[in-house]
């Protein structure tokens, strides 16, 4: 039986990414943005005009030198940007035609079964792949020295407009066996694999998934976020460590484990109102591909803003950069900054409504809409009302954990239970706000600052 959410909402957005899966061509520049590696000092390994293969690693982690992070392609290290305090803001490698990969270890799916611990974690931190793996409590990078009392899959999509599991693991099912191998090496606890009720069949990759334990969910969002898998299966009590990886990047693990080559390319979803609708698919491309050359003749006229992930907790990407290594999804959404006649008094037939303030939301309740970057009101005083709470389905009082967070009392906050959770959960507390509160980003401060304590 599928475990069932009742809390929670599907955005009725405009722009969903069909299943088709096109092919970008290889763009001549590649770039790779260390910053995206949060917490980590690193110290760069090449220098402008190194030549470098496909693999190569370009940096590593000071506090950890086993882990590096390598090349997606075989080049010419072109520029090296710093930003404030001479950070490293991002890498430029001049592509060649000829790929040149740097050669892993190979193995079969039954050889990775039975690798020791210490030899699975060598070769990904050696590859950098080990940062696809998140670690709570703080969803940081995991650490190799942690033993994670299990792991968890995500094998859902359920914000507007994610990467889909059944298209990204269509004809991968090998590799993605592959990477649920290595994980059951990375825990003496166990691997769940949490994917929704309408794939658990359908897909081959996850009806035929060996070694880990299946569940399925059913329900809006977030009944696919990991945290809510977490608090439904293991919660996580004090000095818990668990690991959560999404099943979109842990083909890549599979994928660099069976061809022993550094997986250059990644299949990412492309929707929105701002996308034109023939344009609205899934896309192979390279990572660091330029958004100019991904995006070129398929956004619609007019301002647009282009977010890397979803539109609940994604982040605004200038048009001049490059698809990031984290990024498996992009929204692309019309930049709104007119102002409405009457405001929220006008009858509002074409705007959506959740709070039913609107006609639309009384008589056209089943159809999608356009929705831009206008937040359609400023910042408010906070009110108490326990509106969050129908929007998160955990064990969770909002208000208050929001109020000890803002006082900074982290004791509290403990005890509310910030720990299992994540910024992403509180995404549509954000969203249906009346007081037009950032609760992710508030979030995001109180888990910044425990860590900070160390508690």
């Amino acid at each position: 039986m599928p475990i069932q959410i009742k809390r929670g909402l599907d955005i009725p957005l405009v722009g969903k990414p069909n299943s088709t899966v096109e092919d970008i061509s290889p763009s001549p520049i590649c770039t790779v943005y260390p910053r995206e590696f949060e917490k980590m000092k690193k110290r760069l390994l090449v220098k402008e005009g190194d030549l470098v293969q496909r693999g190569s690693p370009l940096f590593l982690d000071k506090k950890n030198p086993a882990f590096t992070f390598c090349s997606p392609v075989a080049g010419t290290v072109k520029h090296i940007a710093l930003g404030p305090r001479r950070v490293y803001e991002r890498i430029e490698i001049e592509a060649v035609q000829k790929d040149q990969p740097l050669t892993f270890p190979t193995f079969s799916i039954a050889q990775i079964a039975a690798l020791s611990r210490e030899e699975a974690l060598s070769l990904l931190q050696k590859s950098g792949l080990l940062a696809l793996i998140r670690q709570r409590p703080f969803s940081r990078d995991a650490n190799p020295n942690a033993k994670p009392k299990s792991i968890f899959v995500n094998a859902m999509s359920t914000a507007p407009f994610q990467a889909e599991a059944r298209t990204v693991l269509q004809g991968q099912e090998a590799a993605f066996q592959a990477g649920l191998n290595v994980l059951t090496r990375l825990t003496e606890g166990k691997v769940h694999l949490c994917a929704a009720e309408s794939d658990k069949d359908s897909v081959p990759a996850l009806s035929q998934a060996k070694n880990v334990t299946i569940h399925t969910f059913q329900g809006p969002h977030p009944s696919g976020n990991s945290s809510v898998h977490i608090h439904h299966i293991d919660p996580i009590q004090k000095g818990d460590v668990v690991w959560t990886i999404r099943a979109v990047d842990l083909v890549l693990i599979g994928r660099l484990l069976l061809e022993g080559a550094w997986p250059s390319t990644r299949i990412v979803a492309l929707g929105g109102p701002g996308v034109k609708p023939e344009a609205r698919k899934h896309y192979r491309v390279r990572i660091g591909t330029p958004l100019s050359h991904f995006l070129a003749g398929k956004l619609e006229d007019g301002e647009q803003r282009v977010i890397g992930g979803d539109v609940l907790s994604g982040a605004a990407l200038a048009r001049d950069s490059s698809l990031r290594f984290f990024d498996s999804s992009m929204t692309v959404i019309p930049e709104d900054r007119e102002r409405q006649f009457l405001g929220w008094l006008a009858p509002g037939w074409t705007f959506y409504s959740r709070s039913k303030t609107f006609l639309s939301a009384w008589f056209r309740k089943n159809r999608s809409w356009t929705m831009g970057t206008n937040m359609h009101g400023d910042p408010r005083p906070m009110i108490l009302t326990g509106l969050y709470d129908r929007y998160l389905p955990m064990n969770i009082m909002v208000d208050f954990l929001v109020r000890a967070v803002l006082a900074h009392d982290v004791d509290e906050a403990i005890q509310l239970g910030i720990l299992e959770t994540d910024p992403e959960d509180f995404a549509l507390c954000s969203y249906i706000c009346p007081s037009k509160m950032d609760i992710s980003g508030i979030i995001r401060q109180g888990l910044e600052e425990i860590e900070k304590e160390g508690l």
